[in-house]
């Protein structure tokens, strides 16, 4: 279920705006390792905050 959900919301910026998720995808290609780390830990954190708050 939760695998669904992730899915779904990934795809959604794609599917409604293709111009402004390649111009994003090309913006993230720029960042150096350890601001892409350091956004993978947000969304890590903001992720298990999700998951405590419905749980």
């Amino acid at each position: 279920m939760a695998l669904g959900l992730m899915l779904i919301l990934e795809g959604l910026l794609p599917m409604i705006s293709p111009r402004s998720w390649r111009s994003l995808f090309e913006q993230m290609l720029q960042l150096q390792e350890g601001q892409i780390r350091f956004f993978g830990m947000i969304m890590v954190v903001f992720g298990l905050l999700v998951v405590w708050f419905l749980a």
